[in-house]
């Protein structure tokens, strides 16, 4: 029997052998193979496998799948330390998440960072014991048996037995350590060389508040030292970029508990900042024909129900009255702005000529997101987005698109973000049980065949996402990740080929007849908030010039200077240059220090020779030299470099 081993090259086997036998014996650490399709597990024949799929692969740690192999195992090595130094302990559940791992446990008292210091040293004797890992199945009789002592294993092994009673429950064991698990996970422990437990927190059983409130510990894991010396350095530059902790120290937004979780206050840089992005991104769609509307911030629940939302988005809205009285009013405030914009183009009938109709407002809008799920401003309950909807005829479908798709390139490559998107076909699943989607089959499949088509033609290098779609059609998502790697959604371009008809759209076609047309839902910057937030991540504070709230800081020595300081503030503001004079009697020294930590990109300091000669001493960001020339120059200089939107 020959397997092919990623990369391609052929090795033979025995016919006999399991996917087990084959990682134990290329050495590879990893009992999980791919086999050009379905995966079933650990243990399995080689032989039905390749009979079936011709070929397999045996993954490494480069591989997604064999690094969620590699923390998945990870977590049961933190399972089994903590029942050796803490053996009343109660296990919950241990994952692989991205980036690492975590376990739940129900404790006495919560860990300490001693106490991860030692869980960590025993994970480590573990590993050298190098005990190998096997799968095995149970009845749930034998389950409960197994796990009398383990209320929360038991209370999972129950729910599954109950959802595929057909099937018996999936066990893992290392040693003398077994856990309830479906897999997949590495052959030994031996692999496992380095482990890092990074924090300990609270998280309630099923998320519920309700439930009791476990200890979970967080760990990242790696085959190499030198691996997880290199990701914690990457964590701890993650860490003094992150935006929550410069944005709040640079006093770019703040968050207050009596407003509540997800409600973020700009502070006068946010704002500003906010105000440049939202001019520039309005004057960018007027110049492509966007007309811009501005509607209201909530509806009636009787709109939602013509849209769906009422049915596809309730939870996610914000109510106000009773939802389920219908002899009353009952309003919610907009978690997007579509159905409010079609009234634009229902307000009389429209012609053919008149399409397509671009349509592109500054939303407010709100959307009632888990507690959990908030962090920072890149995810809020409120937010601003640049959004817009595109009413068109058919034939026009393509050029509309792309146009969209060029208007968010240039976007994002102004802003220096481009280089960090990936691109998602999110498409919808026939089989979801959720009933989340609108129309028929055809319908669906029709408008992602036009998508496809799209996306081909204009060679966008996309990965598909099965059950991404919104609830009325497939999109185009804009991928981005913050600082620690979590990938959110930046922009959208959705091809909607439904809502129009709910809402009775039509236009008069070149023939006479009345025809509905499609509409294109898109963003072109996206959420304002979340921009704010990766650009101070980005940039480490240090915005481009043109986006910084404060371009110029004017430093006068002594208080000779401080009338030369404020006639130099005022031309430099009659240039459209924004600038800040800091007239304290401070030392300069101490004053540039500041300066720079602040991030501001041009520091003027000003003495009796720059009073005497009518010049200025110009320090620029990143670097220590200072060049001595005439106000003139520095602001044709700065000023130029702001128009052009230059990135240093």
């Amino acid at each position: 029997m020959k397997v092919m081993l990623k990369g391609g090259a052929v090795k033979e086997f025995d016919s006999g052998v399991t996917i087990l036998d084959v990682a134990r014996s290329l050495g590879a650490g990893l009992a999980k193979a791919a086999c050009a399709g379905s995966i079933d597990g650990t243990v399995c024949d080689l032989r039905t496998k390749l009979e079936r799929d011709c070929e397999a692969a045996v993954l490494t740690f480069e591989d997604e799948a064999g690094r969620r192999a590699f923390n998945h195992t990870a977590s049961h090595m933190l399972a089994q330390a903590v029942k050796r130094l803490f053996p009343s302990a109660k296990l919950a559940i241990g994952p692989a998440v991205e980036d690492g791992f975590y376990y739940d446990f129900d404790v006495e008292k919560p860990f300490t960072r001693e106490d991860l210091d030692a869980l960590e040293a025993e994970i480590k004797k573990i590993a050298k014991e190098d005990l190998p890992i096997e799968q095995f199945t149970l009845p749930l009789d034998e389950a409960k048996k197994l796990f009398a002592d383990e209320p929360y294993k038991l209370e999972l092994a129950e729910k599954h037995a109950a959802e595929d009673p057909q099937n018996p429950l999936s066990f893992y064991r290392q040693g003398e350590f077994t856990d309830l698990c479906a897999g997949p996970h590495l052959a030994s422990t031996g692999a496992v060389k380095a482990v890092k437990l990074t924090s300990a927190t609270g998280a309630y059983w099923h998320g519920d508040a309700k439930l009791p409130m476990l200890c979970r510990i967080y760990g990242t894991a790696f085959p190499k030292t030198s691996q997880l010396e290199e990701h914690l350095a990457r964590l701890e530059e993650a860490r003094k970029r992150d935006h929550n902790k410069i944005g709040r120290e640079l006093e770019y937004f703040t968050t207050v508990d009596v407003i509540g979780q997800g409600l973020p206050i700009m502070l006068p840089k946010g704002a500003r900042v906010i105000q440049l992005l939202q001019r520039w991104v309005e004057d960018e769609e007027q110049r492509r024909g966007y007309l811009l509307t501005k509607t209201p911030y909530m509806a009636k629940r009787e709109l939602y129900k013509i849209s769906g939302h009422w049915d596809h988005y309730l939870d996610g809205m914000f109510v106000l009255g009773d939802p389920q009285d219908e002899t009353k009013e009952c309003f919610a405030l907009r978690p997007m702005t579509c159905p409010f914009q079609y009234q634009v183009f229902l307000n009389r009938m429209r012609s053919y000529r008149d399409l397509p109709m671009r349509l592109g407002e500054t939303s407010t809008l709100f959307r009632n997101e888990d507690s959990g799920e908030m962090h920072g401003l890149i995810r809020v309950r409120q937010f601003t987005l640049a959004e817009g909807h595109l009413i068109l005829r058919p034939d026009q479908l393509e050029e509309e698109f792309r146009g969209c798709l060029e208007l968010s390139k240039y976007i994002l490559e102004t802003l220096g973000l481009a280089e960090d998107i990936t691109y998602r076909f999110s498409q919808w699943d026939p089989a979801n049980p959720d009933n989340k989607y609108e129309g028929t089959p055809q319908q669906w499949e029709e408008a992602q065949a036009l998508m496809g088509k799209i996306l081909d033609h204009l060679s966008i290098p996309y990965t598909v996402g099965i059950d991404e779609a919104a609830f009325y059609g497939p999109k185009l998502d804009l991928q981005i990740k913050n600082v620690y790697g979590k990938e959110d959604t930046l922009i959208t371009i959705q091809i909607d080929m439904l809502l129009a008809e709910k809402f009775g759209m039509e236009y008069v076609d070149a023939d006479g007849q009345k025809k509905t047309p499609y509409i294109i839902h898109r963003s072109s910057l996206g959420c304002y908030e979340r921009t704010l937030a990766l650009l101070l991540e980005k940039y480490a504070g240090a915005l481009p010039l043109w986006l910084m709230p404060n371009q110029v800081k004017i430093l006068p020595i002594t208080d000779r200077q401080h009338g030369m300081a404020a006639s130099v503030k005022e031309k430099l503001e009659r240039a459209g240059l924004r600038a800040e004079m800091d007239g304290r009697n401070e030392k300069i020294g101490y004053k540039i220090r500041e300066a720079r930590l602040e991030k501001t990109p041009y520091l003027l300091v000003l003495g009796d020779e720059e009073a005497k000669s009518g010049t200025v001493s110009v320090t620029r960001r990143g670097t220590q030299g200072s060049t001595v020339m005439s106000l003139d120059a520095f602001i044709a200089q700065a000023a130029g470099e702001a128009a052009a939107k230059i990135i240093f």
